[in-house]
């Protein structure tokens, strides 16, 4: 009766161990949500916070000809569709056009304000640049990188308006 009664039991562990193994599942998922988390997509970088200027009409028609302006405006817009192609290749070509980038811009606009905007744009491509080639990067900082080149580009637009700006107002005489 005794031996009747442990194989019972024994009997009775396995049919209920020998269900779905919910360790497993619960290592899958967590990996997929992982790797979920570490993947920037257009939604992600559509929910980044900051002020965006554009060029307003006198600044546009100054700017036409500045053809590596509109290739970097056109690359950041694609940026925030998620396409890291241009900002995440080889170094050497991002050095050569943020070089053609500063030898292009017209005459006009070469004064200190937004030179120093320019230097700062500059910067913030190297380094969007090395966090995106690096593996060991974190997600946020990736995304902190890429919020500082939008503030950075953005804040160009905004002193290349103001200089435009103030140029009209200076020839506005009082009566």
């Amino acid at each position: 009766m005794k031996t009747k009664f442990v194989l019972l039991c024994l009997c009775g562990v396995m049919v209920i161990n020998c269900g779905e193994d919910t360790n497993t599942n619960q290592v899958v998922d967590t990996t997929e949500n992982t790797e979920q988390s570490t993947k920037i997509t257009a939604k992600t970088i559509e929910n980044i916070g900051y002020e965006d200027y554009a060029l307003s009409s006198e600044s546009e028609s100054e700017v036409v000809t500045w053809e590596r302006y509109h290739e970097l405006a056109t690359q950041i817009s694609y940026l925030k569709k998620a396409d890291f192609s241009f900002f995440n290749g080889d170094i050497e070509l991002l050095k050569t056009f943020i070089s053609e980038f500063k030898v292009q811009m017209p005459d006009q606009l070469r004064v200190n304000p937004i030179l120093s905007r320019m230097a700062i744009v500059e910067t913030e491509l190297l380094k969007l640049n090395e966090n995106l080639t690096l593996d060991n990067i974190k997600r946020n900082e990736k995304l902190l990188s890429i919020k500082a080149l939008f503030v950075s580009f953005s804040n160009l637009n905004y002193q290349i308006n103001e200089k435009f700006e103030s140029e009209f107002y200076d020839k506005i005489q009082p009566e």
